[in-house]
Protein backbone atom coordinates (compact mmCIF):
# COMPACT_ATOMS: atom_id res chain seq x y z
CA UNK A 1 0.00 0.00 0.00
CA UNK A 2 2.84 2.39 0.79
CA UNK A 3 4.35 1.65 -2.63
CA UNK A 4 1.10 2.53 -4.37
CA UNK A 5 0.96 5.87 -2.52
CA UNK A 6 4.53 6.69 -3.55
CA UNK A 7 3.84 5.87 -7.21
CA UNK A 8 0.68 7.97 -7.11
CA UNK A 9 2.50 10.97 -5.61
CA UNK A 10 5.27 10.68 -8.25
CA UNK A 11 2.66 10.57 -11.02
CA UNK A 12 0.93 13.62 -9.54
CA UNK A 13 4.29 15.43 -9.34
CA UNK A 14 5.04 14.64 -13.01
CA UNK A 15 1.51 15.58 -13.95
CA UNK A 16 1.87 18.92 -12.09
CA UNK A 17 5.10 19.72 -13.93
CA UNK A 18 3.53 18.89 -17.31
CA UNK A 19 0.53 21.10 -16.53
CA UNK A 20 2.81 23.87 -15.31
CA UNK A 21 4.85 23.71 -18.52
CA UNK A 22 1.69 23.74 -20.63
CA UNK A 23 0.37 26.82 -18.83
CA UNK A 24 3.67 28.66 -19.30
CA UNK A 25 3.40 28.03 -23.05
CA UNK A 26 -0.03 29.73 -23.02
CA UNK A 27 1.34 32.90 -21.41
CA UNK A 28 1.77 35.83 -23.76
CA UNK A 29 5.09 37.33 -22.74
CA UNK A 30 5.66 41.03 -23.36
CA UNK A 31 8.25 42.12 -25.87
CA UNK A 32 11.33 43.96 -24.60
CA UNK A 33 9.86 47.19 -26.03
CA UNK A 34 6.64 46.67 -24.04
CA UNK A 35 8.65 45.98 -20.87
CA UNK A 36 10.58 49.24 -21.33
CA UNK A 37 7.39 51.22 -22.03
CA UNK A 38 5.60 49.79 -18.98
CA UNK A 39 8.63 50.38 -16.76
CA UNK A 40 8.90 54.00 -17.91
CA UNK A 41 5.17 54.49 -17.30
CA UNK A 42 5.41 53.14 -13.75
CA UNK A 43 8.47 55.25 -12.90
CA UNK A 44 6.82 58.36 -14.37
CA UNK A 45 3.65 57.86 -12.33
CA UNK A 46 5.69 57.31 -9.16
CA UNK A 47 7.70 60.51 -9.79
CA UNK A 48 4.57 62.56 -10.50
CA UNK A 49 2.96 61.27 -7.32
CA UNK A 50 6.12 62.11 -5.36
CA UNK A 51 6.13 65.67 -6.74
CA UNK A 52 2.45 66.13 -5.84
CA UNK A 53 3.03 64.86 -2.30
CA UNK A 54 6.10 67.12 -1.91
CA UNK A 55 4.13 70.15 -3.16
CA UNK A 56 1.24 69.46 -0.79
CA UNK A 57 3.64 68.97 2.10
CA UNK A 58 5.34 72.28 1.31
CA UNK A 59 2.00 74.11 1.03
CA UNK A 60 0.67 72.67 4.29
CA UNK A 61 3.91 73.51 6.07
CA UNK A 62 3.75 77.09 4.78
CA UNK A 63 0.12 77.41 5.84
CA UNK A 64 1.02 76.05 9.25
CA UNK A 65 3.98 78.40 9.64
CA UNK A 66 2.35 81.56 8.35
CA UNK A 67 -1.28 80.81 9.03
CA UNK A 68 -2.01 78.66 12.04
CA UNK A 69 1.06 79.69 14.04
CA UNK A 70 0.28 83.36 13.38
CA UNK A 71 -3.29 82.90 14.51
CA UNK A 72 -2.09 80.98 17.57
CA UNK A 73 0.33 83.78 18.51
CA UNK A 74 -2.41 86.40 18.07
CA UNK A 75 -4.78 84.42 20.27
CA UNK A 76 -2.07 83.92 22.89
CA UNK A 77 -1.17 87.61 22.89
CA UNK A 78 -4.85 88.50 23.28
CA UNK A 79 -5.23 86.05 26.16
CA UNK A 80 -2.08 87.47 27.78
CA UNK A 81 -3.49 90.97 27.37
CA UNK A 82 -6.76 89.81 28.92
CA UNK A 83 -4.86 88.28 31.84
CA UNK A 84 -2.88 91.51 32.33
CA UNK A 85 -6.08 93.54 32.21
CA UNK A 86 -7.66 91.20 34.73
CA UNK A 87 -4.60 91.47 36.97
CA UNK A 88 -4.73 95.28 36.74
CA UNK A 89 -8.43 95.23 37.59
CA UNK A 90 -7.76 92.96 40.55
CA UNK A 91 -4.98 95.29 41.73
CA UNK A 92 -7.26 98.32 41.42
CA UNK A 93 -9.99 96.46 43.32
CA UNK A 94 -7.49 95.53 46.03
CA UNK A 95 -6.36 99.16 46.37
CA UNK A 96 -9.98 100.28 46.61
CA UNK A 97 -10.62 97.79 49.41
CA UNK A 98 -7.50 99.01 51.24
CA UNK A 99 -8.63 102.61 50.91
CA UNK A 100 -12.02 101.67 52.31
CA UNK A 101 -10.31 99.97 55.25
CA UNK A 102 -8.08 103.03 55.83
CA UNK A 103 -11.03 105.41 55.91
CA UNK A 104 -12.66 103.30 58.59
CA UNK A 105 -9.56 103.55 60.73
CA UNK A 106 -9.31 107.28 60.19
CA UNK A 107 -12.95 107.77 61.18
CA UNK A 108 -12.21 106.26 64.61
CA UNK A 109 -8.80 107.68 65.49
CA UNK A 110 -9.33 107.27 69.19
CA UNK A 111 -9.87 103.53 68.96
CA UNK A 112 -6.71 102.91 67.01
CA UNK A 113 -4.57 105.07 69.33
CA UNK A 114 -6.08 103.43 72.41
CA UNK A 115 -5.28 99.99 70.97
CA UNK A 116 -1.69 101.03 70.36
CA UNK A 117 -1.40 102.42 73.92
CA UNK A 118 -2.83 99.22 75.40
CA UNK A 119 -0.39 97.05 73.51
CA UNK A 120 2.50 99.25 74.67
CA UNK A 121 1.45 99.04 78.32
CA UNK A 122 1.05 95.27 78.20
CA UNK A 123 4.62 94.80 77.05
Amino acid sequence: MAKDAEKKSKREGKHFLKDFKAELKKVIWPTPKQVVNNTVAVITIVLITAVIVFALDFVFKAVNTYGIDSIRSIVQSESNADEETQAENDAVDGEAETEVGNTTESENPTESSETVEESNTQE
